[in-house]
């Protein structure tokens, strides 16, 4: 379903970034309203300025476009995704979830804990099918920061396989025959079967940079310049005479791009026997090619000797209305590259047939925080609306009392307590709204919890180290250290013996200071009167566990608290000094105690006591 009018897509491929603008049209059709794209270098050489060559080809974009501060779909492409198709055994439609992610902690080659995944129900031959899609989540978060730098907000985010998928079925609709797509990109070549509503998908390893790479290594010339010669001067070499015509280097240089192409038919005769044995997949009868890769001379021609097969170039504009303005010429040049988008724009106005969206931690935090507001909004504007409506009735009256008042003052003056009134449903309402803004912090504390707990779960996730104990504390030692060493020992915000109390004691200290009395301009402690009550508010975060020997003997306590150190947003690691200044808080000032070797005294553990400082406190009542 669509959730907005415009749908600004971004295709991050190896080597090639394109960006469309995307409506929907008035006749229901999908409508390309923009269109543009930038190369950057695919050298293996330059791989770690891949992201910052990204972030300056979409700052021209954006700029081209005029799509600043817009919210996008982008799709990545299929080498940086672990894919996999899993058949499931019959069961109940309440069942699929707990099955499937069952199925993607068996598959998934990586921690579940340290991917991002999303899966679709496909058709299949009789058995229930699941396409599972992962990514390491701080690979995600390195994208995304990409795209959220330039002001962008990102909406879904989808693979580029299954993008061209919804594009195809959407040009072509359902094949009656089985269909090979072969998309070539910079360095890798998506293979999608389409058979029927079914379909099946591979990435492999060689695309338009192996062909770069070849020529450099043949003529001992840099990457930059075999592209350049690529782009300028290549072509594939066909068998038999068709060389025979052009001079000597052009034609070295076919068939130099021709070994290197080579490859890849036979890829695809693996692909395909593998469908056909694993997944009961039939042959396909005919080949679409897509992709940049595709954009050399013969390409097409090359695939047809090779495969035995008809191909044709994809057009994913067939049902796409075209806005007044784009360069069509450019557009039916650049048609075969625009699946991905196709497919993203598809997503915008609901009519894409697999809808995989990998949520980066960003977004899944801003999509908790919006499921969470809405209750609690709702409840304070009914009580606000209520006043309000009733308010502004009584506005109306004192308005048209107001008219009257000159002729009739009698009635002015029966009319006064009204103001009185009014103003007490003004005050009432400032009232509603701080309850309203208590229960917006109750809520934010309540949340900061299970922050903190994903948190802790996820640095400490380790079968080496585990937690047996966790208590809030609303004095740290480590916040504290220039204060005298009896004010700054922990105070614990739960009460010890807690577990014993009489049913309706509270189970949390009471946190008490003396009342002050003001003598001249100094405040004095006043002995005589009664202490008062302040809030519980917890500073810290007591943690108590063990840890186990490893094979290098590393600190294991240590390291998680570097992950944390790294990624944490509940917890701070600075304080300040005594003159103001900023400073890092050490290990060694967060363990409270840690053995240094369970060996000692033959223990299995040892154990570890830290103690880790909130970036803010909060109310543990």
């Amino acid at each position: 379903m669509a959730d907005t009018q415009t749908t600004v897509a971004i295709n991050l491929g190896s080597q090639r970034i394109s960006m469309a603008v995307f409506e929907n049209s008035k006749n229901g059709l999908l409508k390309l309203k923009n269109f543009e794209s930038e190369t950057i270098t695919a050298d293996p050489a330059l791989e770690a300025s891949r992201n910052a060559q990204v972030h300056v080809a979409l700052e021209e974009m954006i700029e081209k476009l005029k799509v600043s501060k817009s919210k996008v779909r982008y799709a990545i492409s299929g080498q940086s995704v672990f894919t996999r198709f899993v058949k499931l055994p019959p069961l109940q439609d309440d069942n699929v979830e707990r099955i499937v992610t069952f199925e993607a902690q068996q598959h998934v080659p990586f921690p579940i804990s340290e991917v991002v995944w999303d899966y679709e129900m496909i058709e299949s031959s009789g058995d229930k099918e699941v396409i599972i899609v992962a990514i390491k989540e701080d690979a995600l978060d390195e994208i995304n920061d990409t795209i959220t730098g330039l002001g962008l907000t990102t909406i879904e985010v989808d693979v580029a396989p299954t993008a061209l998928y919804n594009a195809y079925l959407h040009s072509y609709g359902i094949p009656d025959e089985p269909t090979l797509i072969i998309d070539i990109g910079a360095k890798t070549t998506n293979l999608l079967y389409v058979e029927g509503k079914r379909f099946f998908t591979r990435s492999v390893a060689i695309g338009g940079s192996a062909i770069t790479s070849a020529i450099a290594k043949e003529y001992n010339i840099s990457f930059p310049e075999a592209e350049l010669q690529k782009i300028n001067n290549g072509l594939v070499a066909l068998s038999g005479e068709h060389t025979e015509s052009m001079d000597e280097a052009h034609a070295a240089l076919a068939m130099v791009i021709r070994n290197a192409l080579t490859r890849l038919p036979a890829e695809i005769a693996r692909t395909t026997n593998y469908f056909r044995s694993q997944h009961g997949g039939s042959p396909p009868k005919k080949v679409i090619l897509a992709g940049g890769g595709a954009n050399l001379p013969y390409t097409l021609e090359f695939f047809q000797e090779k495969l035995n097969l008809p191909i044709e170039f994809f057009n994913p504009l067939n049902h796409v209305s075209i806005a007044s303005g784009i360069d069509l010429e450019m557009l039916q040049a650049e048609a075969h590259t625009m699946g991905e988008l196709i497919g993203l724009g598809l997503r915008g106005i609901g009519k894409s047939s697999i809808n995989i969206d990998l949520v980066p931690s960003a977004v899944r935090s801003a999509r908790a925080e919006q499921k969470r507001k809405p209750f609690l909004i709702s409840a304070a504007a009914i009580f606000v609306a209520g006043f309000a409506v009733w308010t502004a009735f009584q506005y109306l009256a004192a308005s048209k009392a107001e008219e009257r008042s000159r002729t009739m003052s009698e009635t002015q003056q029966s009319l006064a307590p009204v103001a009185a009134q009014i103003r007490g449903l003004i005050q009432k309402e400032k009232e509603m709204g701080i309850v309203a803004d208590a229960y917006t912090k109750l809520e934010s504390d309540h949340v900061l919890w299970f922050d903190l707990m994903n948190e802790l779960s996820s640095a400490f996730a380790s079968d080496a180290v585990w937690i047996t104990e966790m208590t809030p504390l609303y004095s740290c030692p480590v916040l504290e250290k220039d204060k005298k060493a009896e004010s700054a020992k922990p105070q614990f915000a739960v009460k010890p013996d807690f577990s014993s109390n009489q049913n309706k004691q509270s189970a949390i200290n009471d946190m008490i200071q003396p009342q002050q009395v003001n003598s001249g301009n100094k405040p004095v402690i006043n002995k005589r009167l009664a202490p008062v009550k302040v809030e519980n508010l917890a500073q810290a975060i007591l943690i108590k566990g063990f840890w186990r020997e490893n094979p290098r003997s590393q600190n294991l306590v240590s390291d998680l608290i570097k992950r944390l150190r790294e990624n944490s947003t509940v917890f701070r690691f600075t304080t300040k000094d005594a003159s103001g200044k900023e400073i890092t808080i050490t290990d060694e000032q967060l363990y409270n105690s840690i053995a240094s070797s369970a060996n000692e005294k033959g223990d299995l553990a040892f154990p570890f006591e830290i103690t880790l400082p909130l970036a803010r406190s909060f109310s543990v009542k």
